[in-house]
């Protein structure tokens, strides 16, 4: 954390159009710099001059897609991690096909989802309703496969997240339920992820990953207590504001781990 306020990354987002605002100001709060750049005519320049590249497919079309794939190949080009946010991936094949597109075709570094979206990367049974995912089954199984069949770090979100490589594992239980009532929640996670991976030395670090997951829930922690008789509006600001005054040594204290 204090690394992301001292080094000010630039993190590249290729988000959707429902929570661009929200995934900026959460970034600029925590201390990163976020650019938003879509068009395919500057994303390869854009991506090899950031720390990191989100790819979060929320509004997809089949022209993002391929811009996404042309930043992608150009951060593996710089060496910069590549963070995949498959959003309601398994609510359509259209949504499933291009997150396996970019898999095939980008060294995906992160891929953050929540359960149901792992488990149809993988053509497993999940649920996934809009973008809201749930999975029948040991979710840690699930993510171990994830991180095996991409060769990446997979953080799969939910009561408890788990985060991986295929054998090293963290498993964090901090958060709070009102994220679910906020729009954006879990893609703003994903900028965060890539600000944390933008400024470790092991971009692919399981513990690079769950102290991102981990400081993000101890934020919503603290923000619903300062929020639970206002509402989930009072909550929304409140969380942006703990993300950039929380200090890296209070998030720490009030981490948890599930056992």
């Amino acid at each position: 954390m204090n690394k992301v306020k001292e080094i000010n990354p630039l993190v590249h987002c290729m988000t959707n159009m429902v929570v661009t605002t929200f995934t900026a100001n959460g970034l600029l709060a925590l201390g990163a710099s976020p650019v938003m750049a879509y068009a395919k005519e500057e994303v390869e320049d854009m991506a090899g001059a950031a720390g990191a590249l989100l790819l979060n497919i929320g509004t997809p079309s089949v022209e993002l897609a391929h811009a996404m794939i042309l930043a992608g190949k150009a951060a593996n080009k710089a060496g910069k991690p590549v963070i995949l946010d498959p959003v309601g991936a398994g609510a359509t094949p259209f949504r499933t096909q291009i997150c396996h597109q970019i898999l095939e075709e980008v060294d995906v570094t992160i891929i953050r989802g929540n359960a149901g979206e792992a488990a149809a990367l993988l053509g497993l049974e999940g649920t996934v309703k809009g973008v809201d995912g749930s999975l029948e089954g040991d979710k840690l199984e699930v993510a171990k496969q994830l991180a095996n069949t991409y060769q990446c770090i997979a953080v799969v979100t939910g009561d408890i997240d788990v985060i991986t490589d295929g054998s090293n594992v963290q498993t964090i239980a901090n958060g709070h339920e009102w994220l679910t009532k906020i729009v954006g929640a879990g893609c703003l996670l994903g900028g965060v992820v890539a600000a944390f991976a933008a400024v470790s030395d092991r971009k692919d670090d399981v513990e690079t990953a769950a102290s991102a997951v981990s400081y993000y829930g101890v934020a919503a922690e603290k923000a619903f207590q300062e929020t639970k008789k206002e509402g989930f509006g009072s909550f929304a600001q409140s969380f942006i504001n703990q993300l950039g005054m929380m200090t890296e040594d209070e998030a720490r204290s009030m981490r948890r781990e599930a056992r």
